[in-house]
């Protein structure tokens, strides 16, 4: 390898990186300079975008890079950035502003040839477990791609990353649900796909969340349909998922608002539950006598009339025979 001053106008993007190329995939090579900027820059979410300004304005005051940027020289002699393209891009655009100042070069490590496998290394130790974090959804792209485009055995990829193959396992299955349930939608509603819903993709990986929806006669589209119509309103309430489910009224709340507004019904009737286990036996015979008695005719209708009037008729019958039970219990004591 080498230590070089290079023209900025003779290295050319990487437009293999996982940050920018989901965004190139959708809009073609005619993808702009300030399009690519926008790539690096925001392609997971708002915090990368601070991030990138950051970096931006620490280049502007310091005059340059501290890190030179890694570049692989291929057969041909072409120059291609392996590590460093938001760098490099920020170099371009200073360029313009200002022609006459320290933009036109920039530091750089030149390797000659390198295999893939080591191209791979170098981006995986760099920005998975690096200084240089990429977003948790670039991480996952790439990591797919690894993984089922490339083929890189497992083992191969947490020997260059770290970390356990069931944690990077979950990663990549995740991307491929997001991609195949949720971004495939979003372009199908002419909607720009959200790289930041991506945690909701992580934790739907979960063992007790897939069976919830099979439980319940849903799927993966299903789960990509709550997350684009926002009733899946963060990552940390999906693991709240299989309790809203499995009732009817915080479901019918879930459908129509999100899981939040289905979590309050469950706290306020888990508190009601919780009063109730500590009632006497006589408190509840007279909130039930109060209860039946003042019943209305329309709710004694619908209850004859509803889907799962099986279920509620049995429910009825054993509280008849329990009490049955029990009013045989006081008699002989």
């Amino acid at each position: 390898m080498e230590y070089l001053e290079l023209p900025i106008n003779e290295v050319e993007l990487d437009l293999d990186n996982p940050r920018i190329k989901h965004y190139i995939e959708i809009y073609g090579d005619n993808i702009t300079s300030e399009g690519l900027s926008l790539a690096l820059s925001a392609s997971g979410g708002n915090s990368n975008s601070s991030t990138f300004e950051a970096l931006k304005n620490s280049i502007k005051v310091n005059r340059g890079i501290i890190n030179p940027i890694i570049v692989n020289r291929d057969g041909k002699g072409k120059l291609f950035v392996v590590e460093g393209n938001t760098r490099l891009q920020i170099y371009r655009e200073f360029a313009i502003e200002e022609p006459n100042g320290p933009w036109n070069k920039i530091i750089a490590i030149v390797y000659d040839d390198l295999p893939t496998d080591e191209i791979h290394a170098i981006r995986l130790q760099t920005h998975l477990v690096g200084p240089r974090d990429w977003d948790p959804f670039s991480k996952a792209k790439y990591l797919y791609e690894l993984s089922n485009i490339y083929h890189m055995p497992m083992s191969m990829i947490i020997s260059f990353c770290g970390g356990k193959s069931s944690e990077i396992a979950k990663y990549i299955q995740a991307y491929s649900d997001m991609m195949k349930y949720y971004w495939n939608q979003m372009l199908d509603n002419e909607e720009d796909p959200e790289p930041k819903e991506f945690s909701k993709f992580v934790e739907l990986q979960n063992r007790s969340i897939k069976d919830s929806l099979i439980a319940h006669n849903y799927t993966e589209k299903d789960f990509a349909k709550w997350v684009v119509n926002r009733n899946i309103d963060t990552a940390q309430n999906v693991r709240k998922l299989p309790g809203i489910l499995g009732l009817k009224k915080a479901r019918d709340i879930f459908m129509s608002s999100n899981i939040t507004e289905a979590y309050k019904y469950i706290n306020v009737n888990d508190k009601k539950n919780a009063e109730l286990d500590n009632a006497s036996i006589d408190e509840l015979v007279l909130i039930l006598v109060e209860r039946i008695r003042n019943i209305p005719n329309a709710e004694v209708k619908n209850l004859r009339w509803s889907s799962d009037f099986s279920q509620k008729k049995s429910n009825i019958k054993a509280l008849i025979d329990e009490l049955a039970n029990l009013w045989v219990d006081i008699k002989e004591g």
